[in-house]
């Protein structure tokens, strides 16, 4: 047996009091049960969330963590639930406080770009995604996560 999970945070645009939120609400769930699992589930997190070819993170971090069996199994069933309930917690007061936020058309091909960098590591690198398409999964099950736009720019140098 073994127990993985986790979430990470892939804004379009950044504001520090989101990530900061967002991670609180992980390290929260996270010290409920072990004060080393958010260190060290947000560094597996970094590291698992890379994408490789261009040099950067897909979003902004979070948990991660995968193949745990060197804990009490029963333990682990409650952290995994802990962190599946924490994600609305995390995310539904960011979403309350930029749903209204007026956008451009720029700011819509920017959050397409960033779209596009989800598609690149889900189908490159994330280990279920890699593992469903391999093995003759059902594909609309394993490509549903993927977002119905992206888009992609020839060595596209954005703005600071």
């Amino acid at each position: 047996w073994w127990f993985g999970g986790g979430t990470d945070f892939t804004p379009a645009y950044i504001f520090e009091e989101d990530v900061r939120h967002f991670h609180q609400v992980q390290k929260d769930a996270c010290d409920k049960f072990d004060p080393s699992f958010y260190p060290r589930f947000k560094k597996w997190c970094d590291d698992y969330f890379y994408i490789k070819h261009r040099g950067e993170r897909r979003g902004l971090g979070g948990i991660f963590f995968d193949d745990l069996n060197d804990y009490d199994q029963e333990m682990l069933l409650f952290f995994c639930t802990e962190c599946a309930n924490s994600v609305i917690p995390a995310y539904i007061p960011v979403i309350e406080k930029r749903k209204d936020t007026p956008f451009t058309e720029a700011n819509k091909e920017w959050q397409q770009l960033r779209r596009g960098r989800y598609v690149e590591f889900n189908l490159v690198y994330d280990r279920g995604t890699t593992f469903g398409l391999k093995t003759g999964g059902r594909i609309e099950s394993i490509l549903v996560s993927l977002p119905l736009t992206a888009r992609w720019e020839y060595d596209h140098k954005p703005e600071e």
